[in-house]
């Protein structure tokens, strides 16, 4: 019997037994046969597709865009469900308790199916938020892009450096990519901030050197006077695909390095670069991706050699881990950490200075923004582009501005 039998038998039960609680909204609102059976029809297509598209795929083509709609399609159909799912739910509850309280009720049947109706009402009127900000999410928002800028005040921060404008930006995913206009939008975005220099954390493709071939010219015009420097992601390893040879993924890895001159960016492997004003310099280190859980090719102490400790440090690090694991207690003192690599995966709320919420919160410490421990700063940038779902909700592809200054 082959392995995955037992697995995707419980994930069937599980399925089986959500629809069947989310269709009693349905057989309570409505008694028309075409709505409820093209209720279920509707479902069991998006898990159909899914699943089609899981077993059937090639590993050797990565991520393709096939695989991102079959999971928005398949989130669209599923968290309105959950709304819904939850409602009943707790509707049965209440339900339950009140009849264990007493026995022998004597409410009317008719007053438990109107309060029953207006639960699903309500339910469906709820449900429709997530389906809305959904749509948004795959059709607009993966583009609504948002500057964020921040000033940063540093005790040690040469003079000469005071005023010093840096963007970021990070996880462009160019194989995601299906709009070229809205792409040279945020390219010239990202010109219009007119800061010193362009630092990109990682992950310029999702699996393979090609997915940039169609980009290049696009990216080629971002500028900055005094340069650009990137460092590489996790995605840029190959490792989330499968290849015919070693060779064949050595060669796509050399590839992805080659992008980064191509479009005038200077890439930090594991090495520093400092930057001179006036008789003065800062370092900028560029560290290879370092993760929990993933590749751990960065090495902080090889990439920092030549560098002085009373140096003001910039660091470029893809995944935020690096520095809540390696980074913040360094004794070398890394006064600035620029990282990436979490999207805010993509989803969740955020109402600036009162309310902020995703998922990735509860995967990473630090998951988007600015964060301060001990005087010493890391940026989480969402990233300028998209992965795994083809849409962003509440969480916007980002350009940061930092400024920098002397304390």
């Amino acid at each position: 019997m082959p392995r995955w039998f037992f697995p995707l038998l419980i994930i069937s039960v599980i399925i089986i037994v959500f629809e069947t609680y989310a269709f009693q909204t349905v057989k309570v609102l409505t008694k028309n046969r075409i709505i409820r059976y093209g209720w279920l029809l509707i479902g069991a297509v998006a898990y159909l597709n899914f699943f089609y598209v899981i077993f059937s795929s090639d590993r050797s083509s990565g991520q393709t865009r096939q695989f991102q709609w079959a999971v928005g399609i398949l989130l669209l159909v599923l968290l309105p469900k959950l709304i819904m799912v939850l409602f009943m739910l707790g509707e049965d509850v209440v339900r339950w308790v009140k009849r264990g309280i007493s026995f022998f009720s004597t409410e009317e049947t008719k007053s438990l199916e109107g309060r029953r109706k207006f639960i699903s009402q309500l339910a469906l009127g709820l449900a429709a938020i997530p389906f809305a900000s959904l749509l948004y999410g795959i059709f607009k928002g993966k583009y609504n892009y948002k500057v964020l800028k921040y000033q940063l005040s540093f005790k040690d921060l040469p003079e000469a450096f005071d005023g010093f404008t840096i963007t970021q930006i990070t996880d462009i995913h160019s194989g995601s990519f299906d709009n070229k206009e809205k792409i040279s939008y945020g390219v010239d975005l990202i010109n219009q901030q007119e800061s010193d220099v362009i630092l990109f954390t990682g992950d310029i493709v999702n699996n393979f050197a090609h997915e940039m071939n169609d980009w290049i010219a696009v990216f080629s015009q971002l500028k900055a006077p005094m340069g650009k420097y990137s460092i590489l992601g996790n995605h840029d390893y190959g490792d989330y695909s499968t290849w015919k040879s070693k060779e064949d993924k050595v060669a796509n890895f050399e590839a992805i390095k080659n992008i980064h001159p191509t479009i005038g960016f200077d890439l930090l492997l594991n090495e520093h670069r400092y930057l001179e004003k006036e008789g003065q310099k800062i370092a900028l280190v560029g560290v290879e991706n370092w993760g929990k859980g993933f590749n751990k090719a960065g090495d902080l102490k090889k990439a920092s050699e030549g560098v002085n400790q009373e140096d003001f440090k910039i660091l470029m690090s893809h995944d935020p881990s690096h520095w809540e694991y390696k980074v913040k207690k360094d004794d070398f003192n890394y006064q600035l950490t620029l990282s990436g690599h979490t999207h805010g995966l993509q989803f969740g709320i955020e109402i600036p200075g009162f309310f902020r919420w995703s998922p990735s919160q509860y995967v990473y410490k630090q998951w988007a923004g600015l964060y301060e421990e001990m005087g010493r700063y890391i940026n989480v940038n969402r990233g300028f582009g998209y992965h795994a779902f083809p849409g962003r909700v509440g969480i916007w592809p980002e350009i940061t501005v930092i400024e920098l200054k002397k304390a």
